[in-house]
């Protein structure tokens, strides 16, 4: 087999991928490249500014989950400062957080996904999408844009703005919430875990007529990574990092977020400028990070976890768990996993509204310049993020690093990629249908470079198929 070809960098940063598919001399695919031009550059330009301005900043890293920036940044802002911050301000950041996953997942099964899973993915590219989606069930369409709205209010409740909002800091919540805010919120959640819950159904129902997607989209032992509490409950904004294997044994138990390096490193790709993590200890000296492989996100946090703490949840995570046979571990099973951290997101912002503590004033703790370095560390809709900064004297940035939920995702969706074309590609020629379901396995991740184009149902997208003489024997390509 011929080298992959080098590949240029396609144009934008957000939302444009390509796929090098190599053949053997047998005409059977080989190997693949999921390639990503989604150039950042944050750790590079936040050099210089004061760690106080990092998650008013860093939360314009994305459109779709800027709460999840805000909440690492600030938890580092708070280890800066050395401080504990109230908790009431503890509460109302897992409420902003809950919210965020709220809508993210909601725009990822209604508006990316969905349209996949009820039309089906041989459908008409023309109607395979959100206005199709409209046209054939706008009731549930109605219902989805709900579902997210009113994740995004809250978040506009308690950090101020649906979008890079200001009221997440170092040190807490900027303002308290107020009796009528909480009221509000607590009102329309029955409606939300309504939806959820309707969609969970629909779901499950359709699970049988995608039985070869299951074990073709990215259904292969790995580790799977998320935090983690003593108790063994589902976490999505504190802990310890947990990870455990495909077969549901712990491999790593009790990991502080800031001794992540530990566990943790990066490998670059000279085809793509997402970088790879990989779990160091299965790694050997010259091996390959392929070999430290895990993933994040909700299918991970739902195999980490020992229960989701809320009765309606639990049960849906039972029925999971038989359907899966004991560890998910088919990528597919995300769909599954957003769902039901959607009925649990609402069973458990109504235990934190119900909390008399929930109005308190207190919610910010003041502080100073106490320490140079710190790791925040928090659970995106897309799995574990890490923001660490190194700072001088004054508390100005000499160093940031972080780690992107996508990114650690990175290794697992090339290897998505790859057992589905080995699934569906049989010979020169890739069928319309085929090069959905190529996207709709990176989809099933839902990457941020996903999240920004994607919304009436086509990621821009080019597809090569290379013979074994490194020439090019077919592309499709979207634009």
């Amino acid at each position: 087999m011929h080298d992959l070809t080098v590949i240029d960098p396609v144009t934008r940063i957000e939302g444009h991928a390509k796929i090098t598919i190599a053949m053997d001399d047998a005409g059977q695919v080989a190997e693949t490249r999921f390639h990503v031009t989604e150039f950042r550059g944050f750790e590079e330009f936040c050099k210089g500014r004061p760690v106080w301005e990092m998650p008013s900043l860093t939360a314009r890293t994305c459109g779709i989950c800027p709460v999840s920036h805000l909440l690492a940044s600030a938890k580092a802002g708070d280890a800066v400062m050395g401080v504990n911050i109230p908790p009431t301000a503890v509460k109302l950041r897992r409420v902003a957080n809950l919210g965020q996953i709220i809508q993210s997942h909601a725009l990822s099964f209604f508006h990316l996904s969905a349209p996949d899973l009820l039309l089906g993915m041989d459908a008409d590219p023309r109607i395979r999408n959100v206005f199709g989606l409209m046209a054939q069930d706008p009731d549930l369409a109605r219902k989805g844009i709900r579902l997210r709205s009113f994740g995004q209010s809250v978040i506009e409740a308690i950090a101020g703005r649906k979008v890079h909002a200001p009221g997440i800091v170092p040190g807490g919540i900027a303002q308290p919430m107020t009796a009528e805010t909480r009221d509000d919120i607590r009102e329309r959640l029955d409606e939300a875990h309504g939806t959820a819950t309707e969609a969970l159904g629909l779901f499950k129902k359709l699970l049988d007529e995608f039985d070869r997607e299951v074990n073709a989209f990215g259904y292969f032992p790995s580790l799977h990574m998320g935090l983690a509490n003593p108790q063994g409950t589902w976490e999505h904004y504190d802990g310890t990092l947990t990870l455990v294997d495909h077969d549901g044994s712990t491999v790593v138990r009790g990991v502080e977020p800031a001794d992540y390096r530990t566990i943790l490193g990066e490998a670059g790709r000279w085809d793509s400028y997402l970088k790879s993590p990989y779990f160091k200890p299965r790694v050997e000296e010259d091996g390959k990070p392929e070999d430290g492989l895990y993933r994040v996100g909700p299918l991970a946090r739902l195999n980490v976890c020992d229960t989701m703490g809320v009765p309606l949840a639990d049960a849906e995570l039972a029925e999971y768990r038989e359907r899966a046979g004991g560890v998910a571990n088919s990528s597919f099973y995300y769909h599954y996993a957003r769902l039901i951290e959607i009925i649990a997101a609402t069973e458990r912002m109504a235990m934190h509204l119900d909390d008399a503590d929930i109005l308190d004033e207190k919610v910010r703790s003041q502080g100073g310049n106490n320490f140079k370095h710190a790791v925040g560390c928090s659970e995106a809709p897309r799995g574990t993020l890490f923001h660490e900064y190194t700072v001088d004297d004054h508390g100005i940035l000499e160093d940031v690093n972080m780690i992107i939920a996508t990114g650690q995702n990175n290794l697992a969706m090339n290897a998505t990629v790859h057992q589905i074309a080995t699934e569906w590609i049989d010979g020169p020629d890739i069928p319309e249908g085929v090069l959905n379901r190529l996207e709709a396995g990176i989809r099933a991740f839902d990457p941020c470079l996903s999240c920004s184009t994607h919304a009436i149902g086509q990621m821009p997208l080019v597809v090569d198929l290379v013979g074994p003489d490194g020439e090019t024997i077919a592309r499709r390509k979207r634009d």
